[in-house]
């Protein structure tokens, strides 16, 4: 078992270690900016394909500094003056069952007693979410090069790291063979 586990960002509070925050500081709900940007989309004579992430694609993909450069637009902008026509869209909406899911296999990670009482006391506070989105994803291809902008809450950012601890915490035990995708499926980021 590892010795400090200050670096385990829902322990933040209780260790009071500093943390930056890379992502974009966006709303809880991305449900009416999901609308905003499908109609500027159609407006603006877009194809909207209705598709996957493509983050986890094997194109090379450049993301949009959206810490930098949060408005959307902007990354439409770029598409335009490269003749795009066609560009993929996705959202996730956030699903509870993702929460038992990981309270389920934080009982089997590397973690102390107090660690995986405070994670699932926290992705049970994280449940209120249940049927928000929580991401929304636009991507291009220019030159077999896959451009992307990627928003995310706060909220499922915070998730992605819980869930991504914990795959770890149960990929460091002996015979452990989780699946490549994280202990649940489809909601495990390797940002």
């Amino acid at each position: 078992m590892k010795s400090s586990r200050k670096w385990i960002p829902w322990l933040r509070k209780q260790t009071g270690s500093s943390v930056i925050n890379s992502t974009v500081k966006m709303k809880q709900n991305l449900d009416e900016l999901k609308g905003e940007i499908l109609k500027h989309l159609i407006e603006r004579g877009f194809v909207v394909f209705h598709g996957q992430s493509r983050a986890m694609e094997p194109s090379p993909t450049v993301f949009w500094d959206c810490e930098s450069y949060p408005d959307y637009k902007m990354f439409l902008q770029s598409a335009e003056r490269t003749d795009v026509k066609i560009v993929v869209f996705h959202s996730r909406e956030f699903s509870a069952g993702v929460i038992d899911e990981a309270i389920d296999a934080v009982k089997d990670a590397d973690l102390t007693l107090e660690e995986q009482r405070s994670i699932a006391r926290r992705l049970r506070e994280l449940r209120k979410y249940a049927g928000f989105t929580c991401a929304i994803e636009l991507s291009f291809d220019v030159q077999s090069r896959v451009y992307a902008f990627d928003l995310r809450t706060e909220w499922y950012d915070e998730l992605s790291n819980i869930l991504a601890t914990i795959d770890s915490e149960l990929l460091d035990e002996p015979g452990n063979e989780a699946d490549e995708e994280g202990p649940i499926g489809g909601y495990f980021s390797r940002n």
